[in-house]
């Protein structure tokens, strides 16, 4: 319908597994994405076929290959059919996409009462001297290492759970997995639990002496003590909860705000120290005193807008294609 007749592309859409075997023969969710002579045969177009231009993207193919016209072209008959879609069938997120049933809930409590047990064998281990320290950390950092990886383990089998029940058909569940916008942690934290908050990527310390909150008890290293949210966005956060989230929330506002101002620096310093470079007619970068900088730009004389990343041909890529392509006429 859009495609070149010409065209063929093989490549891995964002729906397909992040691991494991994805090929023609089998990949889950459809997500092996095969082109040939311009009909799709094969896979999704998700955001990793059609989202932001990066290596091995149907866009990228598409722009390197037949121009930016063409990819302009063919990227606004994409967006009228997804319209159209859209018009007819409709697309839309309520409460009701991040209720899991209560055989779920059960199942994401048994997960989160088998992580806690393991914090308090871990802490134990320690009070008694038996925790054996990592190479180059201390006893009290090992602990806090540990603890932080059962707890990430924990929101990761807890999100799993939820995605199984929420299913792949859940409107939810399709936007975060074609990446069209949010992610599966969102989903997770949504339906299950928030998880572990952390400050520069520890658990929550500061505050009081020896405990962050005047709620629990002085050097108390369980998880609910250290910043852990074992409720949901859907089920509600408790007082103490809600102020864990908001200390580790206040961290990513003040990172972004620091980091536009460094960025923007960054930006006008280099935009100063290079104003005077330009490509002269010989190919070489020269000066405002016509000072040779480069003998070629880029050191290689590959136009970058007809490259792929860098690299004049990828001869890998075009193997891969020819052999996904041999039994498909």
């Amino acid at each position: 319908v859009f495609l070149p007749n010409d065209m063929d592309f093989v490549g891995k859409a964002a729906v397909a597994p992040a691991g494991g075997k994805c090929d023609e023969e089998y990949c889950e969710n459809d997500g092996y994405i095969l082109v040939k002579k311009g009909k799709l045969l094969l896979g999704v177009l998700d955001k990793n076929a059609v989202g932001a231009e990066k290596h091995g993207t149907l866009l990228h193919e598409l722009v390197v290959v037949y121009g930016v016209e063409k990819g302009r072209e063919i990227m606004d008959t994409l967006f009228k059919i997804f319209l159209a879609y859209l018009d007819m069938h409709g697309f839309t997120m309520g409460v009701d996409s991040v209720q899991v049933p209560e055989e779920a809930r059960r199942e994401i409590l048994e997960i989160i009462k088998e992580a806690k047990k393991k914090v308090e064998e871990l802490v134990a281990s320690y009070a008694r001297g038996e925790l054996t320290p990592m190479p180059g950390k201390t006893r009290k950092e090992t602990l806090e290492d540990l603890i932080m990886s059962v707890l990430a383990d924990a929101r990761t089998r807890a999100g799993e759970v939820a995605g199984r029940y929420l299913g792949m058909f859940n409107h939810a569940v399709i936007m975060a997995r074609t990446g069209a916008r949010g992610s599966m942690l969102n989903l997770t934290q949504m339906a299950s639990l928030v998880g572990q908050q952390s400050v520069k990527g520890k658990r929550v310390e500061r505050g009081y002496t020896g405990r962050p909150l005047p709620h629990f008890k002085p050097n108390d290293l369980s998880p609910e003590a250290r910043g852990f949210v074992a409720g949901s966005f859907s089920a509600g956060l408790s007082p103490t909860e809600f102020f864990f989230h908001a200390v580790s929330g206040r961290e990513g506002l003040v990172d972004t705000a620091v980091r536009t101002a460094q960025s923007g620096y960054m930006y006008r310093r280099l935009q100063n120290a290079l104003q005077d470079f330009y490509v002269a007619y010989d190919g070489t970068v020269r000066n405002s005193e016509g000072m040779v900088i480069q003998f070629r730009y880029g050191e290689d004389g590959v136009d970058p807008t007809r490259s792929d990343h860098g690299r004049p041909v990828n001869v890998e890529k075009l193997v891969k294609r020819v052999v996904a392509l041999r039994g498909f006429g």
